[in-house]
């Protein structure tokens, strides 16, 4: 696949960890919505590439072990960064962020640098223990910002690129979510939330609560001016 020929507009990152089960309906029903779609495999150990769709414009990216995924999403925004997209969607690979839904990202990035999926409106769908702990950091990270944030740990996420590159995470766990929130605000971009069905599957979760916390709390408590800019600010 030729990348530099295609038109650079929207690329789609898709971080994965042992998806085989919905690795080829996400890949797909982005397809029709993405100029490129980056697949990250972040180590998997499950039969994905038995399911894995053999069509234009996916690039599939493979890590040899599980890093997190701070450390997959890391790797597809450096790519697009360095292909030179317009913008950048994060979504998961379980099916949990509709990609039918990144037109309406796309052009909410008319006006803010960063969007976030928020699936409050639909709380009665999701787990009680994730309605606490999303609520819970929702408003920790509102009063350590002085920002509201609705949905902290969604990662349907869009960017503009020109904004991108100063939220290039140095977390590599799940955390990296909220870092992408910490450094957004510490930069002055421009946040906005856009409402997403809250979707939660019977599998389960591959979060390991007990890290999340730990690392979640180290950030907290981290003053707001040393997370860096781990990227060339001069670059286009």
């Amino acid at each position: 696949m030729n990348i530099t020929s295609k038109r650079n507009n929207v690329c789609a990152i898709i971080p994965f960890y042992n998806e085989a089960g919905f690795i080829k309906d996400i890949l797909l029903r982005t397809f029709p919505y993405a100029d490129l779609i980056i697949a990250v495999n972040d180590g998997s150990t499950d039969n994905f590439l038995s399911h894995f769709p053999l069509v234009d414009k996916v690039l599939l990216i493979s890590i040899p072990q599980n890093n997190g995924k701070g450390y997959a999403l890391s790797d597809g925004f450096k790519i697009s960064l360095i292909l030179g997209f317009k913008h950048t969607i994060a979504l998961d690979a379980d099916l949990q962020h509709p990609p039918e839904l990144i037109p309406k990202f796309i052009d909410s990035l008319n006006s803010h640098d960063l969007i976030i999926g928020n699936r409050l409106k639909e709380i009665y769908k999701i787990p009680i223990h994730r309605i606490f702990s999303n609520l819970l950091t929702s408003l920790l990270l509102s009063i350590k910002l002085r920002t509201k944030i609705y949905d902290s740990q969604c990662g349907f996420r869009g960017f503009k690129n020109s904004a991108l590159k100063f939220v290039l995470l140095e977390r590599t766990g799940y955390e990296a979510v909220s870092e992408i929130i910490i450094k957004s605000v510490k930069n002055r971009l421009s946040i906005g939330f856009i409402d997403i069905p809250a979707v939660y599957h019977t599998e389960k979760s591959k979060i390991k609560s007990a890290k999340i916390i730990k690392e979640f709390v180290k950030l907290l408590f981290t003053p707001v001016q040393n997370f860096g800019i781990n990227f060339n600010q001069n670059q286009n």
